[in-house]
């Protein structure tokens, strides 16, 4: 068997961005909303849950998925409470099989299923995710040559340019209320 030093795969950087930048222009403007409109819901309070459930997201997009000698594991970072995210860890030895199922969406994912008969979801978003089939398939002679990655490159490129326009109305219209004296 080929020996695998430790190895490290993150979350693609296309959709970490995508998705964070879509938190953005849909969350930046319900202060300054709340503020015109005089929500009984005061805009600081909305701010710091704005700013809160960023944070909430950032921990959830930074999922490592870690190759060793013993196995795969998903972990996060310190910073993430266990609570929060847990991560998992399977030996390499306890992997039996990868079994597709369908999406609700028409896709398909991959579980590892394992000999005390638990299923693990195989992270498909991380960048050099063909990188990490072709390990798994070294490490476990499970034939990975059909395992595709969930979504596409251009899928998230199609969603990130849509978030870009929406950012943009977002700040034209910011720009036309603080200019018509609307907000401070």
């Amino acid at each position: 068997m080929p020996e695998i030093a430790i190895e490290r795969f993150n979350l693609s950087p296309l959709i970490r961005l995508t998705l964070l930048t879509l938190y953005v222009a849909l969350t930046l403007p319900l202060p300054l909303l709340a503020h015109v409109t005089h929500a009984p819901v005061p805009p600081t309070l909305l701010f710091v849950g704005v700013v809160l459930g960023g944070i909430g997201l950032y921990a959830a997009l930074s999922e490592q998925v870690v190759l060793d000698e013993q196995g795969i594991q998903v972990t996060y970072p310190n910073w993430v409470p266990r609570f929060w995210r847990k991560g998992w860890t399977l030996p390499w030895s306890k992997i039996q099989a990868l079994k597709p199922r369908s999406t609700g969406q028409g896709g398909l994912v991959y579980y590892f299923l394992s000999s005390d008969g638990e299923a693990y979801l195989l992270p498909m978003r991380v960048a050099g995710f063909a990188q990490l089939v072709r390990q798994v398939q070294a490490r476990t002679g499970i034939d990975t040559t059909d395992v595709r990655p969930l979504s596409q490159p251009w899928m998230y490129l199609i969603l990130l340019a849509f978030t870009l326009v929406l950012l943009m109305i977002d700040g034209w219209t910011i720009w036309s209320a603080m200019a018509m004296g609307y907000m401070p």
